[in-house]
């Protein structure tokens, strides 16, 4: 038997996970990266702290199993997104930190595209809403703020690369700058409907075309790994953004099917087929996974900026809890919130609202509010964002949504689950295997090389694990709905002054 290596690199830490290629997991490797915030509204990486962490994981995993790396078929990737690294080619050093795609510092540039009337012509051939969250404006600040770098990109001298593009530079020791048609399209300067790098979007952000990678579809062999890293060439076979490889591990492969991922942010992508639908309640449109030649398939998005981060700040910011995984005894030792609405837009809020200034607020504070209920705020406050989510959807699609599977770290919570489902009025669905960012990019690796036959063996391969149902009514539900959206518009109310 062989096996298929995923290399799962997130916002919060890098993972890699070994399966065999009947989608079982036999190993995992898992390390933090640090976050790094040189001021408010901006988030940053070492993109070497990115790859040597990444690499540690893949060595431990063939440690700790006793697996060759001979043994292993192929390796796929699935990569945060629109985080962009430039770098030197001749040197493969990073001129910069990475920008990381929860930073804001790009607001202004918008904002002047906005006022030069390129907002809808940018949706238009890209899907996406103009918004500092995407790759081409990071980019392009990075072009104009390190000392050089636009002269040095004109040369040719430079790379520009989501994570993925990256990891496979660094594992191919510099012979392939390659990324796949997920990421491109999360970068604002990808045309979605055509196919390509757009040349009037590459004009109006000043980016030249000479740094971008080569575009392959998401099932592709991308190369082989240099031998010293493992011990011997493995040959890399699949790369996805992480939200489409979650739709891609949990087999979503048909029209009207969806997935909400909970990770640092929440991420639903639901299955639009052949048809790139424009969205008229704050969604954005995707690339799905392509394999090789089959004609190329949509999704509709919406993303959450701070889901399982806000966990991770009641931790480390408020220091309530001193491990992530005791969120849900601690919030359950109350019986609800008490009340308590909690807004996490720590990073301005995503869709379907799109209100970049916003801030984080805690509203429904009494005397007898204690941290116990914060918390429960806290997780709530992930599933009231994903529920909004859920209701534009269907307002864009025109259908219903008859469940919605899950996966992600968070979703282990079952008190988050429980809660999601009664506010959705849906089952909402945990896989088998939760970590399906992982098993996707293995997936389209695995297609690649032969593995597997066709993505109908793949869906037979899916089990539930657990279905949660709507046990609150709907008048409960919507009603806190509405505190919800009360509490939402209180906190992009607030605009904190400068003190004097």
């Amino acid at each position: 038997m062989g096996y298929l290596l995923a290399l799962d690199q997130g916002t919060s830490s890098s993972r890699s996970m070994l399966f065999s290629e009947n989608g079982e997991i036999v190993a995992v490797a898992q390390r933090e990266i640090r976050q790094i915030f040189p001021q408010p509204g901006w988030v940053e990486h070492d993109p070497i702290d990115i790859w040597q962490s990444q690499l540690d994981t893949c060595r431990q995993i063939l440690t700790d199993s006793g697996i060759k790396a001979r043994d292993i078929t192929a390796l796929g990737i699935a990569n945060q997104r629109e985080t962009t690294v430039l770098w030197d080619r001749a040197s493969g050093r990073p001129i910069a930190n990475a920008i990381v795609w929860q930073d804001r510092r790009t607001e202004p540039l918008c904002q002047a595209l906005r006022e030069r009337g390129l907002a809808e012509t940018i949706r238009a051939k890209t899907g996406l809403v103009l918004d500092p969250y995407f790759s081409g404006t990071k980019l392009r600040w990075l072009l104009d703020h390190v000392p050089g770098a636009r002269q040095r990109a004109e040369r040719g001298e430079l790379a520009f690369g989501t994570v993925d593009a990256w990891l496979v530079w660094n594992l191919t020791g510099g012979r392939e700058h390659v990324s796949d048609v997920t990421n491109a399209s999360r970068t604002m300067l990808w045309n979605i409907r055509q196919g390509c790098w757009d040349d009037e979007l590459l004009d109006w952000l000043d980016i030249p075309r000479a740094v971008l990678p080569t575009v392959f579809p998401s099932s592709h062999h991308y190369g082989n790994t240099d031998a010293h890293w493992f011990g011997s060439a493995v040959p890399i076979g699949g790369i996805a953004g992480d939200q489409q490889a979650a739709l891609f591990g949990q087999t979503c492969f048909r029209p009207g099917m969806a997935k909400n991922t909970y990770g640092t942010g929440c991420f639903m992508l639901f299955n639009t087929g052949e048809v790139c639908p424009p969205s008229d309640h704050g969604l954005i449109a995707s690339a799905a996974c392509r394999l090789g030649n089959a004609p190329q398939q949509f999704v509709l998005e919406g993303s959450v900026f701070i889901g399982g981060a806000v966990v991770q700040w009641l931790r480390d910011g408020l220091n309530v809890i001193s491990h992530t995984s005791g969120i849900q005894s601690f919030a359950e030792s109350v019986p609800d919130s008490g009340g308590v609405m909690f807004v996490p837009s720590f990073t301005g809020l995503g869709a379907p609202y799109w209100i970049p200034a916003a801030k984080g607020a805690i509203l429904g504070l009494s005397r007898g509010s204690t941290a116990a209920h914060i918390a429960r705020a806290a997780l709530e406050s992930i599933a009231f964002q994903s529920a909004a989510l859920l209701t534009a959807m269907v307002r864009d699609a025109a259908a219903p949504i008859t469940e919605l599977r899950v996966d992600g770290g968070a979703a282990a919570n079952n008190l988050l689950l429980q809660f999601q489902a009664d506010l959705l009025g849906i089952p909402v669905v945990r896989p088998h295997i939760i970590e399906t960012t992982a098993l996707g990019a293995a997936y389209l690796a695995g297609l690649t090389f032969g593995c597997y036959g066709s993505t109908d063996e793949l869906a037979s391969k899916w089990r539930a694990e657990r279905s949660f149902v709507p046990t609150m009514s709907r008048d409960e539900a919507t009603a806190l709905m509405q505190n919800w959206e009360v509490a939402r518009s209180a906190a992009c109310g607030y605009r904190p002054m400068a003190r004097l």
